[in-house]
Formats: structure tokens, C-alpha cells, sequence
């Protein structure tokens, strides 16, 4: 998820990266926005900063090194005389020790870490972290936290987070609780949330604040920020989430009001994805011809079943939505399943749950329809795989399996985030507070390369984190697994995959319909 605040889950969670959103999914994310009243500033025209080449400092100012900074619009391109204030956290007894308490206005994080000497510097990002200056007074915040759309482990612990945060760093005590998802804001339902209320939140799954699909008015919500005086707004939630806080910021940003983005949980839902392949895996064991199948979280990207299957070390094929694949004929699902059972009695398939569905689709009645949160209603790859391997070879083959299907999924949305989420949900959480109190707007929060940074939310809208079949990450899972790729590979090129289906890999783009 994400912190735009947005929810966790990689692509699955949706993303895991911040608007200030959160999202689950993405590894993921949710964002926060910032408000004011507009006749304060409606006059002046909002100006993005976002992608603005800058050249570094060299001898000959004649060379162009290709430094790109996409940036994240600030509250100052809009409202020019906003008075800044010092940071609190100057006189915290916490950063006392810290040798350099502040992040400093020139320090960026490069998107890309590996690059050749001739290359071009490339795009960075705003380092995110504490500024020597904010753009808010203490009690003049007024902060609101919405959860939406789907769970996932650390939701509470972000909503903890963001609360403490505030109140300890900040000095801000005025913070509500919208409860219901996105229908909250117009239902009038809030609960003013402290640092006592939050307190033990952290150690239970769901959300403190409940949540709801759809009830997405932007009219309405907007309406609701101004006239509750809100000025701070943390949403967290996934992919649905994301596109409505993005929405959220476009009319903000049309009104002249005040606006903020992330993603988390996805440890946490790797690590519970191992209970339920041990349990297949402990199942097919102790059968003949057992055949297991685990279908795990991935709408539109596979990073959770892939991560799991090479944790795990006891799957032997994983399907995700990047990869195509084909049941029948040479190098086909059913041949390798066979070989399988042939060679060691038993065999795990892990699943994501939108792997295969144009597949599926031509075999099944297929529905076009959408959840509340605008998401495609999905086919369900589980009980369809189950199904047709279990027609295969009881009646083509007639071989005698035993078959085992585990869907662990809102048993991995429901628990509590484990010590590595934890840990990340905090620095999602104050960073996004950081990045706040700053005057920055319309960002998500995420890592890039283990340092976090400033995100434009479109950056996040616009496209989906997807696993990359000529990335190495796939290349070692099948590796792992030793499963076939169910691409085409040319026999004359040593089995290298052909060049127009590389070419089609890498132009491919899974789409939120």
C-alpha cells in the first residue's frame, strides 16, 4: 500500500510507493494533500516544477550532463508569501544527537544507480526527510486520515504512525479519524484521533478507522475538506485509492486550496504467503501424485507470488499476469506437471490471482464488470487450474492425482504487519509528515534505491509497477523453480527467446481496467 497515503502490497499490494498517499500494494499506496482556504490565494496560477532539467555545477559550463530533477510541486509555486517557520524538530531532544538533523534543499536521490561512464546523470528525486523551515504552524493544523479499498497488513500502524508523528514532532493535536473510506468525509463520520486513542493499534490487522470500495464523490469530498477546515489530508489505500486521491488533488489544486503520497505491507504478505505454500507443500507430500495450487494476491503484477516462490524453495511453478502461459501441447503446464509427478511424486503451483486471464476468458463466461473501486472483476485462476488439471489427467490421462487448493488471501490482508513493516510504515509515515509540514504537494512517498524520496503522484497514477520478464529477478526464480518460461525461444540461437517476443515483453503494459 501506499502513503498519498496509500496502501502496500508490490504491484499486487498494488504497491508499493505516496501522494501523499499510502498504498498497500505497491509493494502498496495512499496519499496526503494539503488545503487552504482559497480566497486567500485563488488569484495566483499553480506552477509545477516537475521534471525540470538542471545543470550541475561543472568547469565548462558548455557540458550538458543531463541532470533531471522530477520534482514535486511545493505550496510556494502557488501562493508565493507563504511565511515559513523553523522546524520544530531543531529543539526535539530527539535529533539532538543527529549529526545533520535537516535534509538540505539540493539533495536528490538518483533513480537509477547503475549506469556506464558515458552516460547521461539522468532523473532524480527530492530527498525525503525533515526541513529546516516549515510552511505550517502547530495550531494551525487541522489533519484527517481516510483508509480505503482493500486491506493489508500495516494500515494501523501507519495511521499510528502519522498520529505520533504529528503530535510528538509537530505539536499538532488536532487530527481526525474518517471513518467508512472516501463516504466518510460526506457522512459526517470522524473521531478525533491522539497518540492514546492510536496507541495499541499497531498490534491488530484491518483498519482502526474501518474502510469501504466506491463512495468516491469528488465534489462532495472537496466540499467536506473546506468546510471542516481541514488542511492536512492522509489517504491510504491501493490502486482505486490512489486514482481518487489523484482526482482529490486535481480539483484541490482547481479550487487554489492546499494537498500530499506511498506503499507497505508487502513483507508482511510474503512472509504469510509461506504458511500456506508449507501447508500445500506438506499436503502433496504425503499423497501420491499430489498436486498443490496456492493462489496469492496480484491483480495486475506478480511480485508477491514471485517473491514467495523464491523464498519458499518448495514451489516448482509460479504464474503471474506478466507471463503468459498455455495448458496443453510441448512445454505446456500439463506436460511439466507430469514430468513432475513423475520425478518426484509431488508438485506446487503458486498463482496470482490474475495470471492467466485472457486464458481463462476464452474458456469461461467471461464478466466485464468492476468492483465498487473500479477494479475488473477477476476470474478466479484457482478453480479453474484445479479444475482442468484435475479433467486432464483423470480423464485424458487417466492418472489418479489428489488435488490440493489453498486461497490464503484475506487471511494475508488481515494480520498485523510483521517487525520489517513496522519499521517501514514508520519512515513512510514520517516521511510523509516531513514532506508535509514542508509545504510539498501533490507527491507520494516510496524508497528509490533504499533512500526515500519524493514522488510526483502521477508517477504513480499513470503506469503500474509490473515484474519485467528480462529483468534478472525472473530470470532467477525460474532458474529456482526450473520451470519452463512458455515463451517462444528459437532452437537456432542456442533456445534464446526470439526477438519480437523480447520486443513485445518490453513494450507490454498491464492496464487497471
Amino acid at each position: 500500500m501506499d502513503l498519498s497515503i496509500s496502501s502496500p502490497f508490490r504491484g499486487a499490494f498494488p504497491a508499493p510507493t505516496s501522494t501523499f498517499i499510502l498504498n498497500p500494494k505497491s509493494r502498496c499506496s495512499h496519499s496526503l494533500n494539503f488545503f487552504k482556504h482559497q480566497n486567500s490565494y485563488s488569484k495566483n496560477p499553480f506552477f509545477s516544477r516537475q521534471k525540470i532539467p538542471i545543470r550541475a555545477q561543472v568547469s565548462d559550463p558548455a557540458v550538458d550532463d543531463g541532470f533531471v530533477i522530477d520534482d514535486v510541486p511545493h505550496l510556494t509555486d502557488f501562493l508565493p508569501d507563504l511565511p515559513s517557520y523553523p522546524n520544530p524538530l531543531q529543539n526535539s531532544q530527539a535529533y539532538a544527537i543527529v549529526k545533520q538533523t535537516f535534509v538540505r534543499p539540493e539533495d536528490v536521490v538518483a533513480q537509477k544507480i547503475v549506469v556506464q561512464k558515458d552516460s547521461s546523470r539522468g532523473v532524480h528525486f527530492r530527498r525525503a526527510g525533515p526541513r529546516e523551515k516549515v510552511y505550517f504552524k502547530s495550531e494551525e493544523v487541522r489533519a484527517c486520515i481516510v483508509t480505503c479499498g482493500g486491506l493489508c497488513p500495516g494500515i494501523n500502524t501507519v495511521i499510528r504512525e502519522i498520529v505520533c508523528g504529528l503530535n510528538y514532532m509537530y505539536g499538532v493535536d488536532d487530527i481526525l479519524g474518517i471513518q467508512g473510506g472516501y463516504r466518510g468525509f460526506y457522512s459526517k463520520n470522524t473521531s478525533t484521533l491522539t497518540p492514546k486513542v492510536v496507541n495499541d493499534i499497531h498490534k491488530r490487522g484491518g483498519t482502526f478507522l474501518l474502510t469501504s470500495r466506491g463512495g468516491h464523490d469528488t465534489q462532495k469530498i472537496v466540499d467536506n475538506i473546506q468546510d471542516r477546515g481541514i488542511n492536512q489530508v492522509y489517504i491510504i489505500g491501493g490502486d482505486g485509492t490512489q486514482r481518487g486521491a489523484s482526482r482529490i488533488y486535481e480539483e484541490v489544486e482547481k479550487r487554489g486550496l492546499k494537498v500530499i503520497d506511498k506503499s507497505f505491507g508487502f513483507d508482511t504478505a510474503v512472509e504469510e504467503a509461506q504458511r500456506a505454500i508449507n501447508a500445500a507443500h506438506v499436503e502433496v507430500e504425503s499423497v501420491e501424485n499430489g498436486i498443490g495450487i496456492v493462489k496469492l494476491m496480484g491483480r495486475y503484477s506478480g511480485f508477491i507470488a514471485m517473491f514467495a516462490t523464491l523464498a519458499s524453495r518448495d514451489v516448482d511453478c509460479c504464474l503471474i499476469p506478466e507471463s503468459p502461459f498455455y495448458l496443453e501441447g510441448k512445454g505446456g503446464l500439463f506436460e511439466f506437471i507430469e514430468e513432475r509427478l513423475k520425478e518426484n511424486g509431488h508438485i506446487v503451483i503458486v498463482a496470482a490471482e490474475g495470471a492467466g486471464q485472457e486464458y481463462l476468458a476464452q474458456s469461461m463466461q467471461g464478466i466485464d464488470e468492476k468492483d465498487a473501486s473500479g477494479n475488473r472483476l477477476l476470474l478466479d485462476v484457482g478453480l479453474w487450474l484445479t479444475q482442468n488439471i484435475k479433467d486432464h489427467f483423470t480423464k485424458e490421462r487417466k492418472m489418479a492425482i489428489n488435488m490440493k487448493y489453498i486461497d490464503p488471501t484475506y487471511m494475508i490482508r488481515a494480520i498485523p504487519s510483521n517487525a520489517s513493516d513496522n519499521i517501514y510504515c514508520t519512515l513512510l509515515a514520517q516521511s510523509a509528515l516531513h514532506g508535509a509540514m514542508a509545504g510539498y504537494t501533490g507527491f507520494t512517498v516510496g524508497p528509490v534505491n533504499s533512500r526515500h524520496a519524493y514522488i510526483p503522484i502521477s508517477n504513480v497514477t499513470e503506469t503500474q509497477n509490473t515484474v519485467k520478464l528480462t529483468d534478472r529477478m525472473w530470470a532467477r526464480l525460474l532458474a529456482s523453480t526450473n520451470q519452463p518460461s512458455f515463451l517462444n525461444c528459437d532452437e537456432s540461437t542456442g533456445g534464446k527467446v526470439c526477438k519480437d517476443t523480447i520486443d513485445l515483453i518490453n513494450n507490454m503494459k498491464i492496464t487497471s481496467i
